[in-house]
């Protein structure tokens, strides 16, 4: 994709002169708009509607393609168009309060939304790949017993805007927007290749913002990346899983962490609504519909809660029939929390039971546990310090 060649003056006149007022709350933010919902916004500042699909197009490479963030630099607009643009509309994305950088080169970022809330997003930097992990609410609802997020209350959703802002900041922070008449493969290997849905929040329960979110992600005209290459993680919304692979398409991830109801109604509670089985017939149907090469199922290594042989065998059977690999993980550690890593010997154990019968069990490295930027760390700093200064005035008797 080459850079759009700059013009001094429109080639045809496509904004009426029609005086529109502006949205309430001052101007709407373009970023995390579906092209349909575009196209409208400029219908309703003027665009002629035989000329706004056009203007989708050329806006959409400068948002999403080449990372700008000024009407002004928009040189295959007309000035007209440029003007009414910057008087109705902004670009925006979240802010980032922090970046704390791992000693394995782990970044994580503390963002701020709309209402001064905080959500943390993390890059994790690979050999062959760089991954985004990225939050799709404030807090969780689901109280997973043994994540860090899930002692925080859930607050709101994130909208798409916010969503698709943490990988455009993630993009910022690592130089890979294009140079000018480049595309991105053009500049190498990709920096950030991947994402994964798996920060804090459930995804699927926020599934419409979730969805027009990847879907910008996916959009060739701008970044452009392949739905092989989003994993949307989930702890078991069975209703939204079916969706989700007909209007999303990209990987899945399930938060499993158990075998059977008894241990994984205690771990992950949304198991009490759907229980194992009904969580299996939906990932069974998964791959078929969505195209997707198999599901990845997320397991926590808990000393003596899940990491025994039997579990082992009984997850084998569980999951007959279902393409499948298993991702152990081992229990990231926060202050206060009720559990403990399994042993490594175990977890090895463990992994190659799986691997014999037949499944890829690869064991992940925490990445970023010195700046609890790993797997099931997340909690926005305010909430650990709201947290720190309630238990300190609790301990005092205050």
């Amino acid at each position: 994709m080459s850079a759009p060649e700059p013009i001094t003056a429109p080639i045809t006149q496509d904004v009426m002169t029609i005086k529109r007022k502006l949205p309430e709350g001052g101007p709407a933010n373009l970023v995390g708009l579906t092209r349909p919902q575009m196209r409208d916004a400029l219908i309703g500042v003027g665009v002629k509607e035989k000329q706004a699909k056009m203007r989708v197009n050329q806006i959409w490479q400068w948002l999403y393609h080449w990372g700008v963030r000024d009407f002004a630099k928009m040189t295959n607009l007309s000035k007209d168009l440029r003007a009414t643009l910057a008087e109705h509309f902004k670009i925006e994305l979240p802010e980032v309060v922090s970046k704390h950088v791992s000693e394995d080169g782990t970044r994580k970022y503390l963002v701020r939304i709309a209402g001064g809330h905080e959500v943390e997003v993390v890059y994790i930097p690979e050999t062959d790949r760089g991954t985004l992990c990225i939050s799709s609410q404030v807090g969780c609802t689901l109280t997973c017993s043994f994540c860090h997020t899930g002692t925080q209350k859930l607050v709101r959703n994130l909208t798409a805007g916010e969503i698709i802002g943490q990988v455009m900041l993630a993009r910022d922070d690592l130089g890979e927007w294009p140079e000018a008449g480049l595309s991105t493969a053009d500049q190498g290997p990709r920096l950030l290749s991947n994402i994964v849905l798996m920060g804090m929040g459930e995804p699927l329960y926020n599934f419409e913002n979730v969805r027009d979110a990847m879907k910008i992600a996916m959009d060739g005209e701008g970044i452009a990346l392949s739905r092989r290459r989003i994993t949307l993680s989930t702890s078991g919304v069975v209703p939204e899983i079916h969706r989700t692979a007909e209007e999303i398409g990209c990987q899945l991830a399930v938060s499993f962490h158990a075998t059977t109801d008894e241990v994984r109604d205690k771990l992950v509670p949304i198991n009490k609504r759907w229980n194992i089985e009904e969580l299996l017939k939906a990932l069974a149907a998964y791959p078929k519909v969505s195209n997707s090469e198999r599901i990845t199922f997320e397991y926590v290594m808990l000393k003596g809660v899940n990491d025994s042989d039997e579990d082992a065998r009984r997850l084998i059977k569980l999951i007959d029939g279902i393409p499948a690999k298993i991702n152990l993980i081992p229990f990231n550690e926060w202050p206060g929390a009720p559990y403990e890593r399994s042993d490594w010997k175990r977890i090895k154990a463990f992994a190659e039971i799986i691997f014999k019968a037949g499944y890829s069990s690869p064991i992940r490295k925490p990445r970023g546990e010195d700046i609890m930027a790993a797997c099931g760390q997340l909690k926005s700093a305010t909430e650990r310090e709201r947290k720190s200064r309630k238990q300190i005035e609790a301990d005092a008797g205050l």
